[in-house]
């Protein structure tokens, strides 16, 4: 007695293609729990610090002196949990790649999308659409929550006036570019320690090492640094500093140049 085998269905072969390892990363981020909290945790240090120094301002509004009360500046009031918001984006860009290394799911990443650029990339795009948008709200909602405290003095601005919506947007783009920095970290060094140490010292070590030099040479080169270009985006009547959009290109510049590298190493590197 014979038994005839069923040919297998002719199933068509799915090619690796960059939506579909974007769609990929989607998944692996939604999927963990750390990305989430430690967004969250973005949007909480962002709303939050800037709520409780809005708050304690106005709480010695009356032991302020009249010259001090003119310095005061009700957009940056908004904007005043930025560093540590960052560090918080900056950590997570970092977690999304080193992750992988960490627990060597990068090896099946890279089995399944051998080109290996495609991978970064997706990453790269995640990370950027999510960030942007999550700290886009933030921002908003950072800006009116703390807006709102300061009009109990009559103290607070309208998204409207001066530079305000440019602060608003440029603080979510920097937040975003600072991952795009923090993720080329963690895709060179493949380690979560050192990303995060190194991140911690271009952003918070350096400027106020840089600061301690001449001021014929710190007055030209903080500027420059990561730090204060980036700031520079969302920055109201910031002395010494690039202009908005000077800051930008500079800051942009930064991220281009070490995801230019990152990707090098990606490409010629073993895993």
């Amino acid at each position: 007695m014979t038994t005839a085998l069923a040919e297998p269905a002719n199933v068509p072969a799915l090619k690796v293609t960059q939506s579909r390892v974007i769609v990929s990363e989607w998944i692996k981020f939604r999927s963990l729990r750390s990305s989430v909290w430690t967004l969250f945790a973005g949007v909480a240090l962002l709303i939050g610090l800037s709520a409780l120094i809005s708050a304690v301002t106005m709480s010695q509004w009356n032991d302020l002196d009249a010259n001090t009360r003119a310095t005061l500046d009700p957009i940056g009031a908004a904007t005043s949990g930025s560093t540590f918001a960052q560090l918080a984006t900056g950590v997570l860009a970092i977690l999304m790649i080193t992750g992988e290394y960490t627990t060597g799911m990068i090896r099946a990443s890279l089995t399944v999308v051998p080109r290996r650029l495609p991978v970064l990339w997706a990453k790269l795009i995640v990370f950027s659409v999510v960030t942007f948008l999550v700290s886009l709200v933030a921002s908003f909602a950072a800006f009116f929550i703390t807006q709102a405290i300061l009009s109990s003095r009559d103290f607070g601005v309208s998204i409207t006036d001066g530079h305000a919506l440019r602060a608003v947007l440029g603080l979510a783009f920097y937040l975003t570019v600072a991952g795009l920095i923090a993720m080329a970290l963690g895709a060179l060094l493949r380690g979560t320690a050192a990303a995060i140490s190194t991140l911690v010292a271009v952003f918070l070590v350096i400027p106020p090492l840089v600061s301690l030099l001449p001021a014929s040479i710190s007055d030209d080169l903080v500027k420059y640094l990561p730090n204060s270009a980036g700031q520079a985006m969302f920055t109201v009547d910031a002395s010494n500093s690039l202009s908005p959009g000077g800051g930008l290109l500079v800051f942009c510049g930064y991220a281009v140049v070490l995801v230019a590298v990152a990707a090098w190493r990606l490409r010629r590197a073993d895993v």
